[in-house]
């Protein structure tokens, strides 16, 4: 076995209140396990602890519906009724024992939650504006001031949840299409109100999240993702460098403390690594966006890396940054993926066919830990 130790991504980061070992996080990634209720089941305890093998490592939860009316996913998770938190801490504490970090990620879904599903709960379809979906045959409603409001209230009350049930703080899902993210993109967003239009007033729904949630547990428990460069869900940008700039500067005026700030390559666009379709800003890079934020507190890569590239990545293109580079479905085939890329051991080959098997233990809990790692542990 050759061995990675001398690199970056193997020396300690302090994150928030916490002390990371290495530099390899779990992203957030829909399993849809949970029940039909949206509650955790008992074969989720497993899969976030052995993800969790390597003491020190950081754990981002799969997206979390931040109240009843945005778990308009089938078999995505809340974390808002008492049953829920429950089970949410008994995974909390697996990943614990194993003497690693646990961040909850948080998300409203907006105009992204399943049209049909939406409808057979009796809820509202809506968004930041009237704007539908490609391919989908619905009209969201814009929301009014007191759905915004509440939004903001939500955030804050899973935020509450989550740390009550044990999680060392919350990741607020700003990405990738949902609803904070309909809210900052113009494409999305047509309102001529207070929250709709300039720059700085599509990101007022984003910014007041932070700050209200901040508040209530505190700022080095918090932290937010952007995918400034994905046009998923029709969310794409024509001023990316502005929104985004002007998002990490008023973070930055918010507290002297921040957990973490979480960012998607332009390689890392869902509308290419989950759909398959070209990539629109190959060639773009964060380089502007961390140059804003500036060491601030660290920050979370993700888009597609191997074991060669997070390497590349923290000890050249990011090595005057603090970056922890995620790991999203190679970490789904490889519960001891910190083990393997530490030591030069070949990764399981994930199945893509297999990640949405609802309260499935196929493609979930299957996966091989490496020989190396059990001997190791056995010898331990």
């Amino acid at each position: 076995m050759s061995s990675t130790t001398s690199s970056r991504l193997f020396k300690p980061l302090k994150i928030g209140n916490n002390t990371l070992q290495h530099r390899i996080a779990l992203l957030p990634l829909t399993r849809n396990r949970n029940d039909n209720e949206h509650t955790p089941i008992t074969i989720m305890e497993k899969y976030y602890a052995d993800r969790a093998s390597a003491p020190g490592t950081l754990i981002i939860s799969e997206a979390t519906a931040t109240s009843y009316e945005e778990q308009n996913q089938r078999n995505i998770p809340g974390i808002n009724t008492e049953k829920q938190v429950a089970a949410w801490s008994k995974i909390i504490d697996a990943v614990h024992a194993k003497g690693s970090v646990y961040f909850q990620q948080l998300f409203a879904l907006g105009r992204a939650g399943t049209v049909d599903y939406v409808k057979e709960r009796g809820l509202p379809y809506r968004s930041a504006s009237d704007i539908p979906l490609d391919g989908v045959d619905a009209i969201p409603t814009p929301m009014t001031e007191a759905e915004i409001l509440q939004t903001i209230d939500d955030f804050v009350s899973s935020a509450k949840n989550s740390v009550a049930a044990g999680a060392d703080g919350v990741e607020i899902h700003a990405a990738h299409g949902y609803l904070l993210d309909q809210f900052l993109s113009s494409a999305s967003n047509k309102r001529t109100d207070r929250w709709g239009g300039s720059v700085e007033n599509r990101a007022r729904l984003t910014l007041e999240v932070i700050k209200a949630v901040s508040a209530a547990i505190g700022p080095e428990k918090v932290a937010v993702r952007f995918s400034p460069y994905a046009g998923f869900q029709g969310v794409a940008k024509d001023d990316i460098e502005e929104v985004y700039t002007y998002l990490v500067k008023q973070i930055k005026q918010m507290s002297p403390s921040f957990a973490y700030l979480s960012l998607v390559e332009a390689r890392g666009d869902p509308n290419h690594v989950v759909l398959g379709h070209k990539l629109i800003n190959e060639s773009k890079t964060l380089d502007f966006l961390l140059k804003a934020w500036d060491n601030f507190a660290p920050v979370v890569v993700a888009g597609s890396y191997t074991p060669e590239t997070a390497i590349a990545a923290v000890d050249g293109h990011y090595k005057d940054y603090n970056v922890i580079v995620g790991f999203g479905r190679p970490y789904i085939a490889n519960p001891d993926l910190v083990y393997r890329v530490q030591h030069g051991i070949p990764l399981n080959k994930y199945d893509r066919s297999t990640f949405y098997l609802v309260m499935s233990d196929i493609g979930y809990n299957d996966y091989p830990f490496s020989h190396e790692f059990l001997t190791t542990k056995v010898g331990a």
